[in-house]
């Protein structure tokens, strides 16, 4: 395996502007099980850290990536496909990037884990740090999270806490709504209470964009400006919803004037590998993409 592969972008993020991506656990291992991702269902539900996949592998990859140039690259950005704080050497590999390069290093987390103190402590070198917290009640959380049944909402809000303490870096929260589960307004109470005790330098407010099933609803542009001033003046609190994308009809036509790789597809839309993968292949189902090998690469074109 290319030293390369656990590398992804760099891809366009509203968040991040572009933002090169370390992947660095097996694909949907994760502490969570939710609702909304895009990768679909959580297949190894766990809470135990281990060194998932090789850090060397990880950083001679990165450094293969850094010596052809660094590029447009505005942040290094721990995400992928499952949690990223799951990996025993995240504090470590965050050490080793400062050594190669100034460019800022980001932590996507679903926050899930840093009541553990070493996880605190592996994150603390980190310049950005975007933790997530979908619900403040039991009941949200357990309906839009499913969380491995040793977590509880009231210790990773904790857990939250006691790192905006230490943490020197920025640290920006962010909450995922889903319509009709995390968007009432005894929620929107217990989130901004909770905000009040993190203390983040920013939230940002997010919906649902491409869910992996039916009944998994954006929240509308009306209600997102609701729930915002909902949370009043107390918090630097902004909207970075994207609008809904369908995207069959983002992919067919990239691949109507060329066939193209999977990085590539996944580069124009801003979305990870895994998840353009998955939109593939329903594609291929249905008739509409086809899959071709040329020089022992893999494109995907229109069905004319």
């Amino acid at each position: 395996m290319s030293n390369m592969s656990h590398l992804f972008g760099p891809v366009p993020s509203r968040r991040l502007g572009r933002s090169l991506g370390l992947d660095i656990t097996p694909y949907k291992t994760c502490t969570f099980d939710c609702v909304y991702c895009q990768l679909g269902r959580t297949t190894n539900k766990t809470v135990q850290r281990r060194d998932y996949i090789a850090k060397d592998s990880i950083l001679c990859g990165l450094r293969d990536f850094l010596s052809e140039g660094e590029g447009d690259v505005d942040y290094i950005t721990f995400a992928g496909s499952g949690e990223p704080t799951l990996h025993s050497g995240i504090g470590e590999m965050i050490d080793a990037i400062k050594t190669m390069t100034d460019i800022p290093v980001v932590v996507i987390t679903n926050g899930s884990l840093l009541f553990r103190e070493d996880v605190r402590c592996d994150l603390s070198n980190a310049d950005v740090v975007l933790p997530s917290l979908d619900a403040a009640t039991i009941s949200a959380f357990c309906a839009v999270n499913q969380p491995h049944e040793s977590l509880s909402v009231d210790r990773i809000i904790e857990g939250l806490r006691m790192f905006r303490e230490v943490f020197s870096g920025e640290f920006r929260l962010e909450i995922m709504f889903v319509r009709g589960v995390n968007d009432g307004t005894d929620e929107i109470t217990a989130l901004s209470d909770a905000i009040s005790v993190i203390d983040p330098d920013r939230v940002q407010l997010n919906t649902v964009v491409r869910p992996p099933r039916g009944d998994v609803l954006p929240v509308d542009e009306d209600e997102m400006v609701r729930i915002r001033e909902a949370f009043g003046g107390n918090f630097d609190v902004e909207i970075i919803a994207e609008k809904r994308i369908e995207v069959r009809a983002d992919i067919l036509p990239l691949l109507e004037r060329r066939p193209l790789t999977l990085d590539q597809i996944a580069g124009s839309l801003g979305m990870h590998r895994n998840a353009a993968a998955k939109y593939l292949r329903e594609l291929i189902v249905q008739g509409a993409v086809v899959e071709t090998v040329h020089r022992d690469k893999r494109y995907f074109g229109a069905k004319i």
